[in-house]
Formats: structure tokens, sequence, C-alpha cells
């Protein structure tokens, strides 16, 4: 069996999706975390989430929306910083399968796919400035950070800042979906990986804005992209947390679109699917660029 997935063609953004992101105006602009405290790893579904504990958290500002392609074309063109998938040959693809019940059929490693070519050899960001960048790896998102006068967030305080903008506290799943069923979040609909209906509007990533911000002020930490954080995953383990799900994750497979969700990824590897957004400290005094 094929499966019907994203492929170049298909990613490719249309006007209509184009039309529904943030204006350029918005692009870079923070919302205020306040302090206090919270259970992290609250209704665990996978063994890496728990168990639950209870955690305090300092205030800090949270950009609210993940870093878009034209933001780190103005980092680039400034430093003439070269990301590692360009730097060491390519980044993770997903892509059809003839075998989709094999999970490492779904990803390949394509030499040209890098956040200039987001779909790999002849595709650019053409119409895709207000997406978020992909195919950047840990190292090149604290990069882009300290440029723009920013860190990179630790899980807790990424899952407590998604936590605090649920739309309902008691239902871990509020944030992809309203009561009535209507999408708040860009996941992968219909059945993964074989058919993706598209109900939410996009087969890959959306611009930054399209789905109604959360109690925060914040857009899209559930779905679109997983966010790199720059805590590691487990002691003694050299990979990173990413957290929040992204347009691959389905209600049928993954469920990783709950704030306590969590993955992994080495800090030198990027994929199509892997974004990350910036905060700062309470009492920093330096604007975003």
């Amino acid at each position: 069996m094929t499966a019907l997935v994203v492929t170049p063609k298909d990613a490719a953004p249309s006007a209509a999706q184009s039309a529904c992101a943030l204006d350029a105006a918005s692009l870079g602009g923070f919302v205020d975390i306040p302090g206090g405290g919270f259970v992290m790893g609250v209704d665990p579904v996978f063994p890496e989430e728990g168990p639950p504990r209870k955690v305090l958290v300092s205030p800090f500002r949270l950009q609210a929306h993940e870093v878009t392609n034209s933001q780190f074309a103005a980092f680039v063109a400034e430093t003439g910083y070269v990301t590692e998938a360009e730097r060491t040959g390519g980044s993770a693809q997903f892509s059809e399968s003839e075998t989709p019940e094999v999970f490492l059929s779904w990803w390949s490693l394509n030499a040209e796919a890098t956040w200039r070519s987001p779909d790999g050899e002849g595709s650019d960001l053409s119409g895709r400035d207000l997406h978020p960048v992909v195919h950047v790896t840990l190292n090149d998102a604290r990069a882009y950070a300290a440029w723009a006068g920013a860190r990179m967030p630790t899980e807790i305080e990424w899952e407590y800042a998604a936590s605090l903008g649920l739309f309902d506290p008691m239902d871990p799943e509020s944030g992809i979906r309203a009561p009535d069923g209507s999408l708040r979040a860009n996941i992968w609909t219909g059945l993964f990986p074989v058919l993706n209906s598209r109900r939410d509007g996009f087969a890959g990533t959306a611009p930054v804005g399209c789905f109604e911000p959360g109690r925060t002020g914040a857009y899209d930490m559930i779905g679109n992209v997983w966010e790199w954080t720059d805590s590691p995953f487990a002691p003694g383990v050299p990979r990173a947390t990413i957290k929040g799900g992204s347009y691959l994750c389905s209600e049928d497979y993954c469920q990783r679109y709950r704030t306590a969700a969590r993955e992994s990824l080495e800090r030198d590897f990027s994929t199509a699917h892997v974004g990350f957004r910036v905060v700062q400290s309470i009492g920093n005094s330096d604007e975003l660029r």
C-alpha cells in the first residue's frame, strides 16, 4: 500500500493559506508568562512523560509564535551563519512509503533539504516567509537566539507556558479541538500515515498565527512543528527534548499534541517538522530582532 502523505507538491502553500498568518508587523512579539507553580507531566500517556510532579517557575517572556523563515533569514543575512544541515549534508524528510507499517520507511536523509529548501531539491521559501523555519538543529536555534537577544526555553518553561495556554485546563486535548469538534491546531487528520484528510487546511506546516492563540496569547504551542527546548531528554542521554507535536501528530497514532508530551532528538540533527521559539528572562531589556 502506498501512503498518501506530504510531498513537495502537496506542501507548497496556497495564497489562501498564507493569508491566514500574522501580519509582518506582529512578528517577534512576546507574551508575558507570570511566575507560578504547576503539575508537570500531568495525565501521562507514554512512560517518558511521568510521573506528575509539582514545579515552580520564574516569570519570563515567550515569543508569541514560532521563529519564521523571514526571521531566520534576517539572522543569516546579517551574520552569514550556515546551518548544520547545509554544512553536513542535508536533513530528515518525511515522504511517501511503500511500507507505511514500517516506521523507518517514512523518513530519509535528504541531502538537498535545508531551511532554504524545505522540501529538498527544487523547493524554496516562495510564499513561506511566515511559515516556521525547519531543518534547524538545536545548535542552529541557540545561535539564532543569541543573535536575537534571547535564549532557548527549558522544557519546564515550555510546558508551563503551554499549560497556562490551554483553553480548558481540565482537558489535555483542548489545545487541538474545540467543544464543537473544530480544530485549534495543525495536526495530521485522517489515518496516519496512509491518508491525510487535511481537515485543518494544511498538509505540511502552516504560517504562524493561522489558529487561534491560547489563553496566554501564544500561537501554535500545540501542533504545526515540534519545538526545541534547551533541556536534556534524560540524564546521560545526548539528546534534547522537543515539545508540542507537529503536523504529523495524529489522534490514531502519535497523540503527542498534549502539553505533557515529549520527544527527543540529537542536538546536531534536524528534520522537516522541528522548529523553535525563543524566550527572554524578565529584566532583559534587549528587544528581540
